[in-house]
This record gives C-alpha cells, structure tokens and sequence, in this order.
C-alpha cells in the first residue's frame, strides 16, 4: 500500500466572495486567468470578415466599371476626355490621363511609365471583351440562343509628346 502525505498535495480551501476569490487564510488573489477589464478572448477571426465586406462596398476608391470605359472609347468622347482644359483640382491639372484605366497623373513620364505596368496591362486585358447588354442578358435568361461575346481589339492610348 502507498501511503501519500499530505506535504505532496497542497490542500487550500476558497470561498468566493463577489469579484474576488479569498482563501480561508485571508489572502485575497484574483481569479485565475482574468485580467481587471481585459477580454479572455484574443482575436477574433470573424471580425476579418466584416472589415472585408466594408472596404469593398466603400465607394472612395471605386473606379469607372468596365462598360462605362467603354463609352469612353468612343472616339468623341476620347478625344474630349484626352484634351481637357486646365483643371487645378485635379491630378497634373487634368492634363495626363489614362483613358483606359479612367485615372489621371502628374506628368507624362508617369503616364508612361503606366502604361508598361501590370495594373494597366491586366485592364487592357479586361477591356478585351465586348460589355455585356440587355439582349446578352435576356438570352442568358432562356429568351434567345446563346451567343459568345465579340472580341474587341484594345490597344494603348497614343501619347502627344508636346504636351509634356
């Protein structure tokens, strides 16, 4: 038989008292694991979630949707949109703006250097395909046969160097 003292195994009694545990020798300690005022609980991962679906219903730095850079390819309206007037508030005076990627920049050289970049080279992408219209949709809905939407060929804005 083994025999086990009470040496080994501490024996303390607690009483609880409101917002304090209190052993029977009056030491007052707090209660395991809790801080005064802090939270048990570290992160939570479902809060990601949240901030998420905010930034992307935020409209600050929402840009043209796809169709509307397309009626902005139009040769009329692109040759407005390219030859502004002077413009103060805004980005270079208005003067240097990317018809594709509806932005404007400070100079030319950084308009340029747009152009060879991948954000600029993934719209040019994107603007490859026809936007879609009321007649697609009905014929996706079942009111008409299907039919794939044209290809159409999008090439990079030409730069005026005098302009710089």
């Amino acid at each position: 038989m083994i025999h086990i003292s009470s040496t080994f195994l501490p024996v303390v009694t607690w009483a609880f008292f409101p917002c304090t545990f209190v052993s029977l020798d009056h030491t007052c300690r707090s209660p395991v694991g809790t801080n005064m005022g802090k939270s048990k609980q570290k992160g939570n991962h479902k809060s990601d979630k949240k901030k998420n679906i905010a930034k992307t219903w935020k409209t600050k730095r929402r840009t043209k949707d796809l169709d509307q850079i397309h009626s902005d390819m139009k040769p009329e309206t692109a040759a407005k949109l390219l030859h502004q007037e002077v413009d103060y508030d805004v980005t270079g005076c208005a003067q240097h703006y990317c018809l594709h990627c509806a932005r404007y920049f400070v100079d030319m050289r950084s308009l340029k250097e747009h152009f060879k970049s991948k954000v600029h080279k993934k719209r040019l992408k994107q603007l490859r395909e026809e936007p879609y219209t009321q007649a697609e949709a009905e014929r996706a809905a079942g009111m008409g046969s299907y039919i794939p939407p044209k290809i159409v060929e999008v090439k990079t804005q030409p730069v005026e160097e005098d302009m710089a």
